[in-house]
This record gives structure tokens, C-alpha cells and sequence, in this order.
């Protein structure tokens, strides 16, 4: 499975998003406090922006005159004709056995994590030379969210 890295964890706060395209497909981001998740900006509806839609949550009542406000920023609403979308999984809130939007999976990595080892370099055909250039150490502390398509 292909991994991109899209964004530094800095990048996206929490309750915010970001619109990214990887290979042609546009993706919203989204931190929902901490947690990173990605889904397909396209609405299954008629293909509206989905992912440029108000993110909310969702209205919980167990008994007339008593609501509860739930999942607050989880849901994302297409900014054309209002359809509800769980940021965490596509799942729809209005037609959940039949319509849901394609989600993608994100991890959280460090820079060493992501660095090209040696075996890699060997798997893909390379030999080592005979010269070695002098090197320094650089170290870069960051987080980076990887997309998995």
C-alpha cells in the first residue's frame, strides 16, 4: 500500500482540516483532538466539496425539552445540499446501509521512521561504492501524517 507523507502534525490543529490532492484525488485532513483522519473530498451525492463543508456534531435527545450535543466536530456537512458525514470512518448519518464516502488511513511518524534504511537501498538493486563522503548528523524533530492509499 502506497504511503505519502501530507502534512506536519503542526500543520492541521485541533477542530481544523486540510484539503490535499494525492494522485489526482482530492482529500480532506482532519484533526479531531489529536487524532488525524482523511476522507474522500467528494460528496457521493452530486460531488460537492465535502470536505470544505461546516464541521459539526450531532443533536442527542432522550426525552422532550433535553439535548445534548454529541461528537462535536466529527461530522462534516457537504456545503451544497447538507448531507452529514462521519470524518472518522465516511459512514453517512442519513443513509448509513447505503451511502458513505471512501475513507483513508493516516498514522502519525517521526522523521526516523520515515529515512530510507540501507536494506531498502539493497532491495531495490543498489550496491554500495567503495568511497564514502564525510557526514554530519542532522536531526529534525517533527511528526509527520502519512497517508496510506
Amino acid at each position: 500500500m502506497p504511503k505519502y507523507v501530507v502534512a506536519t502534525v503542526d500543520e492541521i490543529p485541533p477542530g481544523q482540516r486540510k484539503i490535499i490532492t494525492v494522485e489526482r484525488r482530492s482529500i480532506g485532513l482532519f484533526n479531531v483532538n489529536g487524532d488525524f483522519y482523511a476522507i474522500r473530498n467528494q460528496c457521493p451525492h452530486e460531488g460537492g466539496p465535502l470536505c470544505e463543508g461546516v464541521l459539526s456534531g450531532l443533536v442527542r435527545s432522550e426525552m422532550p425539552g433535553e439535548y445534548e450535543y454529541v461528537r462535536r466536530g466529527e461530522i462534516v456537512r457537504c456545503p451544497w445540499h447538507q448531507w452529514e458525514f462521519d470524518v472518522r470512518t465516511g459512514q453517512s448519518w442519513f443513509d448509513p446501509a447505503k451511502t458513505r464516502v471512501r475513507a483513508y488511513e493516516t498514522t502519525v511518524e517521526t522523521t526516523t521512521s520515515l529515512a530510507t534504511s540501507d536494506a531498502d537501498l539493497v532491495d531495490a538493486g543498489y550496491t554500495k561504492g567503495p568511497y564514502e563522503a564525510e557526514t554530519y548528523r542532522v536531526e529534525v524533530d517533527q511528526q509527520y501524517i502519512v497517508l496510506h492509499l
